[in-house]
């Protein structure tokens, strides 16, 4: 028992001393998984993959709202439509708000990446700066939270006059405060998080290190 409960020790500390160097890279193959799939969804429905499609937008309903009047298009006439011009165009008028997430689209207008304007801009915007992050050497000043919240306050305020109806935000306002939502909440994050990492790093070398004295020691 001794032997087993030492070896899921040894694999343990292997997998969180891969995490700590590595996090980074892992970080930003999430986030670039996360958004392909969204963006594969239309690309799937336009050469005809209408199951793997489907599943995709069925599989981001809980993690978007997925309003299509909120949302890019894909193989269309245009990128984006307002409301009234999807109704004119294969949306059916008159339906609850709810029920307009589930159009993704047709032939005419192009098919829907399957989250919004504004969630696309937060993930890129957010992968782009990761990826900055790490060509830089990870040599980011530690942004003060006081700008963080200056960055993410144009968010709130297009997103909560949206949500009470004081206004329709556009596709420009929703990119632009999805990607200053984005960028700083790397900006925010990620120097804490690689301190907290090279710390844990050290501390699994150290304790190797250890381990290895202990089980030679130096001879005199």
């Amino acid at each position: 028992m001794a032997v087993v409960s030492g070896w899921l020790v040894r694999v343990m500390d292997r997998v969180v001393y891969g995490i700590g160097k590595h996090w980074l890279a892992f970080f930003n193959t999430v986030l670039a998984l996360y958004m392909a799939l969204p963006l594969a969804a239309p690309v799937f429905m336009q050469i005809g993959w209408h199951q793997p499609a489907q599943a995709i937008y069925y599989a981001y309903r809980p993690l978007c709202h997925q309003l299509p009047e909120r949302s890019f298009f894909l193989f269309g006439e245009r990128n984006a439509y307002s409301l009234d011009t999807l109704q004119h165009n294969g949306l059916r008028p008159h339906i609850p708000r709810y029920q307009r997430r589930y159009f993704i689209g047709n032939a005419h207008l192009g098919y829907k990446v399957a989250f919004c304007q504004r969630d696309l801009a937060i993930y890129s915007s957010a992968l782009l700066a990761g990826l900055l992050y790490a060509l830089t050497k990870r040599h980011w000043p530690k942004l003060p939270f006081r700008f963080y919240l200056l960055a993410i306050l144009p968010m709130a305020i297009d997103g909560t006059g949206q949500l009470f109806g004081l206004w329709e935000s556009s596709w420009l306002s929703r990119v632009v405060t999805g990607t200053l939502f984005g960028v700083a909440s790397v900006w925010l994050l990620y120097p804490y998080i690689g301190e907290s990492m090279a710390l844990l790093v050290a501390e699994t070398e150290a304790k190797w290190r250890r381990e290895r004295e202990s089980h030679h020691p130096a001879t005199t």
